[in-house]
């Protein structure tokens, strides 16, 4: 696992540790979490988030990074908060520290890649289903773990069991087919 953040993300995320005015969390999943730890080639220009903690500071982290932003129109890049997602309940307890040394205010925490897959789930799209099939091809999903946290941290908070039941069943198959 990688893990190394470069630029052109290491100004951009410099630049915002600097604007903040108060130490901030944020809980990324997406594209810049998979590029950083799995060294996804498919570029993205945006870091997705679902929470940020204290809770009072999205505001300020998208002010000073959201899309429009100064600091998103110099760098090209910008924070996301993802307001629809379904994840599973204990991922907080997963999270991995991307931080880059010398940070003072932006602490940047990954979802572990279980839990980025299981929240990829819901939405089911090409992109999402590419990159399940790229974390299969890298050996680092490992199929029980997937069905464990599932069904014991995901299934029974989602809206739509039938859908995401379905969906889980239709990757494990098309990606593991009957490798254990």
């Amino acid at each position: 696992m990688p893990g190394k953040i470069s630029d052109p993300w290491l100004g951009f995320l410099q630049d915002v540790d600097r604007a903040l005015k108060q130490p901030v969390e944020v809980h990324c999943l997406g594209g810049f979490v998979l590029a950083v730890l799995w060294e996804l080639p498919r570029p993205t220009g945006d870091v997705d988030f679902i929470e940020i903690r204290p809770s009072n500071a999205g505001g300020e982290l998208l002010q000073i990074a959201g899309e429009g932003s100064e600091i998103a129109r110099t760098h090209r890049l910008y924070f996301h908060r993802v307001t629809v997602a379904e994840y599973p309940e204990a991922y907080a307890s997963r999270l991995i520290d991307l931080t880059p040394q010398g940070f003072k205010r932006l602490r940047l925490r990954a979802f572990e890649v279980h839990d980025l897959v299981l929240a990829k789930l819901g939405r089911n799209s090409a992109r999402d289903r590419a990159d399940v099939e790229f974390l299969v091809g890298k050996g680092v999903i490992d199929k029980h773990v997937l069905e464990e946290r599932f069904e014991a941290e995901l299934r029974p908070y989602v809206l739509n069991e039938a859908r995401h039941t379905d969906s889980l069943r239709l990757w494990l198959d098309a990606f593991f087919g009957a490798n254990p």
